[in-house]
């Protein structure tokens, strides 16, 4: 009879460590904005005249990143500017902190831009809108064409601003 009170004891309180467990993993996103991704005393470079040639050199590629959200659940807000996807979904995309970075001015320093992956891809309703994204951020950087990215976010959800 002592074992099986035991037992059920020792059951109940796995229980609950579960459901803590599980309600800690599902806790409010922390709100991170763009201040937050720049070290303190990191001098941010003037961007240069805007070009009409065509060229647009990001000035600071190698901008270092702040370690405090690395793998934490973050939710940022920004533009977009999409890289991957269909005409319905876009799986891959650059989250900058103003309209027109990357597209029609130069790219800000890497330290201000986050490489965005949904493995299923997400609705972006209008590019031209401010959003708030949510998921996983990583300060492992990313290399593309148009910039290099000091961090990387694994996408969970997006919601207009």
């Amino acid at each position: 009879m002592a074992t099986a009170k035991v037992t059920s004891l020792f059951a109940l309180v796995s229980c609950l460590m579960l459901f803590a467990v599980s309600a800690q993993a599902q806790e409010a996103p922390v709100e991170v904005y763009w201040e937050d991704l720049v070290p303190p005393g990191f001098n941010e470079l003037a961007p240069p005249a805007v070009q009409h040639n065509g060229e647009m050199s990001q000035i600071q590629p190698d901008a270092p990143v702040v370690d405090t959200y690395d793998g934490k659940r973050v939710k940022i807000p920004g533009f977009v500017v999409p890289l991957e996807g269909t005409a319905e979904l876009t799986t891959e995309f650059l989250l900058v902190p103003f309209f027109g970075a990357c597209i029609h001015v130069p790219p800000p320093p890497s330290n201000q831009i986050v490489y965005v992956k949904f493995e299923e891809g997400i609705a972006i309703d209008n590019i031209y809108d401010a959003i708030w994204v949510t998921g996983e951020l990583s300060t492992e950087g990313w290399k593309g064409d148009i910039a290099s990215v000091g961090y990387r976010l694994k996408g969970e959800a997006v919601e207009g601003f």
